[in-house]
This record gives structure tokens, sequence and C-alpha cells, in this order.
């Protein structure tokens, strides 16, 4: 039984900000988030008339096309989605540019200066630019360098920079970037982005929250008994071999996307709906947070590694049989670690957290589980009553629900759960934008809200230093536990949560 919770007015709400004037500057223009996700994001700005006439988008990276062939390129990656608006795309295109550029090469920055001053006076951007580093993370430091040297970050006013995770490998070499890039201009005109943090339901949690006064009262421990934060993918490693073999599942996910998760579900009510503001209470929490046991995290913390699955019909291979993996190889594809957050809101409460490639479904969720109620008054269908659940869908059906018990039909009287949702799609009558259309827009915008600042970095690397040091040191204490594809992870993780009498949400 579902209780939906629909908009009857299905019309479009959004409220916009107007961007100014603006040039962005995509370095990496010839890799594939550029043409996956960055242009795309920007046509949806453009359909939307959400950016202005006076806009271009100058694509940069070190093969020698011209103007043309980028738009052309762009062109072919962007098929399907021209098909549909064919006059937007040709409008919209006539904004790209191209300049051949290597951020090592001084003389090519330089060039790329006077480039954009050729832009600023044809398109009237009034030297408003955005430069956004989608280039390998061992260049952000020296692209940063490259950039301040030939004084294209000077006017913090007018110049930002968007820099991809991820930002540092470890706690040390966070700082150390840091201090790298605040050296080349100020931290207000640095957008560390995390693509989760423009998803709607991310950021519906904060308005879930702090909007509502059903929900604040019982949002601590005690009510909440525990709180789970999954991230889960149905596929495996694909063509980033290289980069995930030097990564795993902790630096790729856990540190950032499902940390910035538990900093929003855990802070506390901003004094206003300011960037600062709400930034301050997300470090706050972040620097509270600790590991379950910080002793001997190898009791907190299960790594996990996917193995051969599948049917006769559509056989999947294990992380290990994957093109370009080591093929004894103990990079962790699931991580499951239990944590604790040191507040008055929070003491004794468990955060679990899970990530993992190759599981049985894709999802991204945190469920709030509320404690029993003191008195089991009602038999119930399931034997005993069910937890009340409030479940934050974060993808791919975004929305919420809520679990709770009600009489089941009869002459007795016994309980059974039901869910009461919301989906955004059936109560805004339209799918919400991906999560780069918000953050692009907020970049150019120079609103930092959604964006991670540096101290924010260094606390969550700060967070898994523990694990990171035992992966390293001695790997033997945190072992690699294999599962086959397309399950929920090794059984291991179950026993994880088994110690607090709790099971895994499995939808």
């Amino acid at each position: 039984m579902k209780m939906p919770i629909t908009n009857p007015l299905r019309v479009d709400l959004r409220q916009e900000r107007v961007i100014s004037p603006q040039c962005l500057v995509i370095f990496g223009a010839s890799g594939d988030l550029t043409h996956r996700k960055l242009v795309p994001a920007l046509f949806e700005l453009y359909k939307q008339r959400r950016l202005p006439s006076e806009f271009a988008l100058l694509g940069c990276a070190r093969r020698p096309w011209s103007d043309e062939e980028f738009r052309t390129k762009m062109s072919a990656a962007l098929a399907e989605k021209i098909k549909e608006n064919p006059i937007e795309w040709e409008e919209f295109s006539s904004n790209l540019f191209y300049e051949p550029v290597d951020l090592q090469c001084p003389d090519h920055v330089v060039r790329l200066g006077k480039r954009l001053d050729e832009i600023d006076r044809l398109k009237a951007t009034h030297g408003n630019r955005t430069f956004y580093l989608s280039v390998s993370p061992k260049f952000y430091g020296s692209g940063c360098k490259s950039l301040a040297s030939a004084g294209l970050l000077n006017d913090p006013k007018r110049s930002r920079i968007v820099i991809e995770k991820p930002f540092g490998r470890d706690y040390t070499s966070a700082q150390a970037l840091n201090q790298l890039v605040q050296g080349c201009c100020q931290e207000n005109q640095v957008y560390r982005i995390d693509h989760y943090l423009g998803k709607e339901t991310v950021q519906n949690i904060l308005v879930l929250r702090f909007a509502n006064t059903i929900f604040e009262p019982i949002w601590n421990r005690n009510y909440i008994s525990s709180v789970q934060i999954t991230s889960s993918e149905t596929v495996g490693v694909e063509d980033r071999a290289g980069y995930y073999e030097s990564s795993g599942a902790l630096r790729d996910m856990v540190q950032n996307h499902m940390t910035q998760m538990l900093a929003l579900t855990a802070m506390e009510p901003p004094g206003h709906f300011d960037p600062e503001a709400i930034r301050n209470e997300k470090a706050k929490v972040l620097q509270a947070a600790h590991l379950a046991d910080e002793i001997e995290p190898w009791n907190c913390c299960v790594r996990g590694q996917y193995a051969k699955g599948g049917s006769i019909n559509n056989p999947l291979n294990g992380y290990r049989d994957e093109p370009g993996v080591d093929p004894t190889s103990t990079t962790e594809t699931y991580v499951a670690t239990k944590l604790f957050i040191n507040n008055w809101r929070w003491q004794g409460v468990p955060f679990f957290i899970r990530t993992g490639k190759r599981l049985a479904k894709r999802l991204s969720e945190i469920v709030l589980t509320f404690r029993e109620a003191p008195v089991h008054l009602f038999d119930s269908a399931g034997g005993t009553p069910t937890s009340n659940q409030l479940i934050l869908r974060i993808q791919p059906d975004e929305g919420a629900e809520f679990r709770f018990e009600v009489k089941s039909p009869g002459s007795g009287m016994r309980s059974r759960p039901v869910e009461m949702e919301f989906s955004y799609d059936e109560s805004f009558g339209e799918p919400s934008d991906e999560g780069y259309v918000r953050l692009l827009a907020d970049a150019m915008l120079g609103d930092p809200t959604l964006f991670t600042r540096s101290d924010e970095v260094e606390a969550a690397w700060r967070l898994y230093t523990p694990l990171l040091e035992l992966i390293e040191d001695v790997p033997w204490q945190l072992p690699i536990y294999p599962y086959e594809s397309r399950t929920w992870g090794p059984a291991e993780a179950d026993a994880l949560l088994a110690k607090n009498s709790l099971l895994w949400r499995r939808p």
C-alpha cells in the first residue's frame, strides 16, 4: 500500500537567478566528462533560457582542433539530444569556441589570455570567467599556478576556478593542494565540485529538515536509532580501471559523495540560509565525526571486491578479470563502515555507510530508522512491528517515503507497515535536473553553497585516515572479501550491522 504525496499544480515552479555575462573555460575539453556531462548540462541551461545572451564556452585541450572541429565533436556526442532540439543546438553551438592549450606550457596560457580578450569583445562577456579543471588530478596544482602566473585569476570578483574530485589522495596531500591553490587565488574563488550535491534530493534534505516542524524535533538521538547511507551501482569498473586501481571505493566514493550526504543529514540548523553559514555547519559535523573504533579501525570497516556472477546468458567478469586490472589486485570495489558523531544531537547513534560496484540494484538513499515504540501493544503481520523509517531517495527515483504502522483490515487489532511516498517526477510533472546543470549554474553565479570548502575537504580526509593507513601499511588487517556480482556485497558487511541487531535495507 502506497499513499502518494502529489502536487495538483503541474507547472514549472523554478525560480531561477540570472547569470551574469560569462565565459566558461573548460580544460580537458576533449575528455569524457566534457561531452558526456558538461556540454549537455550547459545545453540544458540554454534550453531553459537560464544562460545569458552574452555567453561563451571555450574548450581547451592539447589536441589541435579548430572552433568548427570542436562544435562538430560536440554535435556528434549530443546527437540524440540535438534531434529533439535542432534549432536550439544551432543557436547554442554558435557560442562554442576552442583553443589548443597545454596548461604546463606558459606560452599557451598567455595565448589563452589573448583569446579570452577576443571572446570578451566578441560576446560582450565583460571579463567574467569561470575556469573548469576537467583534467587529471595531478594537474590541479600546476594548472592553478599557470592561470595565476598569466594573471587570469587576479580579479576575485570576475574570475573563479572549478576543481573536480578527487581533491587530494589523503589528508596530507589535500592540505598541500589547498595551500597551493590558495596561494594562487582567494578561497572564495575556488569551487570544489561534487556532482552529488547538485541532485535535487540531496538539497531537499535541508528543506525537509528545516522547513517542516514535524521533522526537526525528532531529528536526533532521542528518536533516531541508526542511519544508513547507501550508494550502489550495478555496473563494474568499465573503462576506469587505470583510475580505479589507484583509488578504490574508499577514495572514489566514501570520502566525498557519501561523506557530503552524511554532513547534510547530520548538520545543525544554520542561523540563516547563507553559503558560509551552511558550510560552517557541515564542517563542524565532519570535525565531530569519527570511526566507531579508532583504536582498532579494522573492526568498523569491511572491504570487498566483486567476483564473477551473472547468468549463463549474461556472465559477468570479476574485478580482477577486467581489462587493465592487476590479476592480484587488492583494490576494494565495496566499502561498508560505521561512524559516530560526537555532539549533543547524535551522541551514540551509529551511522553506517556503504558503497559498491556490481551490486544488486542501482540506488543512492539515506535511511533514518526511528526507535521502536516502548511497548508493543499490537500483533504485527510480520511478527513484530516494523520500526518507522524515513527514506530519502537520491537516485534513481528521486523522492522520499515514510514507513509506519497502520491497522490491518479485519476484526483483530493487527498492524502492518505502509508507505507514504513523495516523487519529484509525479509531484512536479517533470524529472529534476541532472546534478551538473545546477552546479554549473551556481559556479557561474558565484554561489558556493553546494561546493566543498577547504576545511570540509581536510576534515573528510582526516576522518578516513586510519583506514587509508591500514590499507597502505598493514593491508592484512583490513582484508578484501569477495562477493558475487549482482548481490548486495560480502556477508561480512551484514555482520557489521548484526553487532547492533540491525540489517541493511535491501529495496
